[in-house]
Order: structure tokens, then sequence, then C-alpha cells
């Protein structure tokens, strides 16, 4: 297998998507749209505190939206992927399916680096 220095798909994991808390956000955003915090909470196993740190991270680098209002007397917060968070999610996907690729030829019997 020959590899450009530089260029092996490790090193195009971004590492504000690739932290697993992060990933399993943006990953549950994409499939629910919009995903409340607590089902958000629940879903990942987190505290409110953790999954609120991990959610500002996102929400800096500009990959989710969060959307405060209430639902009858109840405050709520809610997340959507943004445009820029889906295409994050969907490079990642695609690097992390090009890592997978390297190793199963390795497997396979394919040379390796």
């Amino acid at each position: 297998m020959s590899i450009e220095p530089g260029r092996h798909p490790v090193n195009s994991l971004d590492d504000v998507v690739h932290q697993r808390v992060r990933l399993g956000i943006l990953t549950v955003a994409h499939q629910a749209r919009r995903v409340e915090f607590g089902f958000l909470r629940t879903a990942l196993g987190l505290t409110a505190g953790n999954l609120s740190q991990h959610l500002a991270v996102l929400e800096k680098a500009g990959l989710v939206a969060v959307e405060k209002g209430y639902e009858g007397k109840r405050a709520r917060t809610w997340l959507s992927l943004t445009p820029a968070g889906g295409r994050a999610l969907r490079d990642e996907v695609t690097q992390l399916k090009r890592l997978i690729e390297q190793i199963e030829q390795i497997e396979q019997g394919g040379s390796e680096a």
C-alpha cells in the first residue's frame, strides 16, 4: 500500500467531530433532524453538564444550532445540525470508511505500509 506523506486517513479526522460524545451528538441530530436535550442526554448516557460542554464546543464550531423555548410550562432545549455540521459528519464518515478499507486490505493479504 502506498500512502503519500501526511495523506493517511487518520490525518483527515476532525478533532472536534471525532471525539466519541460529539460524534454521537452529531449522529443522533442527523438521524432526528431536531433533538431535545433530555433525549440526547439519556440516549448518550451523559450528565447534563457534560452534554452542555460538548454542545458548546459544537455550537462554537458552527456544527449545531441550539434553540431554547418552552413546551407547555417546561423550559426545553433543542438542537439541530447546521449545514456545516452535516458536511462535517459526512466528511468524518468518509475518512473512517477510507481507514476501514485500508485495514481490510491488509487483513485480506494486501501489502502493509
